[in-house]
């Protein structure tokens, strides 16, 4: 989903248009490398041969090589011309002259693909409908769930059709709203004391709310905090998930927006949560990156270790950011948007951005594992320059903690999240 984002950011940068490619039956155009076989189908079983089995050449749906099978054609048929990403194996990127290139994203059999050149889309679409059997689905609108609206002013990506029938299937599309997705102070445990509640239709709201999140990264926190107890949730947990659902009610035609600005610098917030989580004391991270004001990249995660300090906390957060940073510059070369100068990535703790100048390991990071330490070489690199900001312009608060009505609408309206574009 990152690599989708950055696309669209990107042509909402280039004011290029985003198109969709369907492939009709994807897996039966692989063909297998390993030896298959399978039973005779039923109603055409050869008489004298029923103890034997058929030897497949070409891939079936259901069967566990088809998807491998299927993206080791494609593969094939794209090399002429075309540079893989070496960062995202999805992502594909051809290049004429000097400026111009055609850019592919492929999910499986769903492909989108944008070009500063309108030969090169039209090209691209000519190829692939002769080698393939394919439905041209014209302008990008509706993708993985995901719907995006192109016009003059940029992009817009929601998700209103698949809130509303989220909404739907578990009664709650006349709710009453909620200005907000997380109550303030909440606190969720597993030994709260509540009566149990119904564990599957828990674990499917928060798994359609985790889908959600891809295109809302103004609920990514509470649904992160929500999805640690899908193996025994509480009526507690319960009513936490049922006040994402209002506020998603009153939301529902919210996403982000992309627009044309002056450069496509990559920038980060990255903020911590010291000890949380009230069962096991650990920590939460958050992070978000942004093509100058174009949010790209977000997450909010429960750290895998317990931080003896705030410092510490943080100072793992922001190893944590700077390794996506690595890797959203590595995706930005590929789609020859190099970033010439080191990806500034805010913080608001000076004792983080200190450890990271000083390699001496003293009393307050010697006991850190190793690998968090990975920081410091970004910086000494030039790939991440750590910079401070204020507690009250850390946009990565919304991704650690719940925050109140004001100061969750200051940070919404900087992540770009608001209704449709007129």
């Amino acid at each position: 989903m990152e690599t989708i984002r950055t696309v669209l950011a990107l042509a909402a940068q280039l004011k290029t248009q985003v198109f969709q490619l369907d492939v009709k039956s994807a897996f039966l155009n692989g063909e297998l490398e390993e030896e298959v076989y399978v039973e005779q189908p039923q109603g055409y079983i050869e008489k004298g041969n029923e103890d034997k089995v058929c030897c497949l050449w070409k891939a079936l749906y259901g069967l566990k090589q088809a998807p491998k099978a299927w993206n080791s054609k494609i593969d094939q048929y794209r090399q002429s011309g075309f540079v893989r990403s070496p960062s995202e194996p999805s992502l594909y990127l051809k290049k004429e002259g000097t400026h111009d290139f055609l850019i592919v994203s492929l999910y499986v059999d769903d492909l989108i693909y944008t070009s500063t050149k309108p030969r090169m889309v039209e090209a691209f679409k000519k190829d692939m409908m002769k080698e393939y059997e394919m439905t041209y689905l014209g302008s990008m609108k509706y993708f993985l769930g995901i719907q995006v609206q192109q016009s003059e002013k940029g992009i817009f990506m929601y998700q209103e059709k698949y809130a509303e029938n989220l909404l739907k299937g578990f009664n709650m599309l006349n709710c009453k709203p909620m200005d907000t997705p997380m109550a303030i102070n909440l606190k969720l445990s597993s030994n709260d004391g509540a009566l149990r509640a119904d564990a599957s239709m828990y674990r499917s709201i928060v798994g359609s709310l985790i889908y959600l999140s891809n295109t809302r990264p103004d609920i990514v926190h509470v649904v992160s905090v929500v999805s640690r107890f899908m193996n025994d949730p509480s009526n507690h947990h319960f009513v936490a998930v049922k006040r994402i659902l209002r506020y998603v009610q009153g939301t529902k035609g919210y996403g982000i927006k992309y627009t044309q600005e002056k450069e496509s610098i990559l920038v980060g917030f990255t903020d911590s949560d010291w000890a949380g989580a009230i069962d096991d004391r650990r920590s939460t991270s958050g992070h978000v990156f942004f093509l100058e004001r174009k949010v790209i990249s977000w997450s909010s995660k429960k750290q895998s270790i317990v931080a003896l300090s705030t410092a510490e906390a943080e100072y793992i957060s922001t190893t944590s950011a700077a390794c996506e940073a690595v890797w959203i510059r590595r995706i930005l070369v590929d789609l020859h948007q190099e970033q010439n100068t080191p990806t500034n990535l805010y913080y608001d703790n000076m004792s983080t951005i200190a450890m990271t100048k000083n390699p001496v390991f003293h009393s307050r990071s010697k006991h850190i594992e190793l690998r968090h330490h990975f920081i410091i070489k970004l910086v000494e690199d030039g790939e991440i320059e750590l910079k401070f900001c204020g507690t009250d312009e850390q946009i990565a608060n919304v991704f650690t903690k719940a925050l109140p009505r004001e100061k969750f609408y200051y940070f919404k309206e900087r992540l770009n999240v608001a209704g449709q574009m007129h």
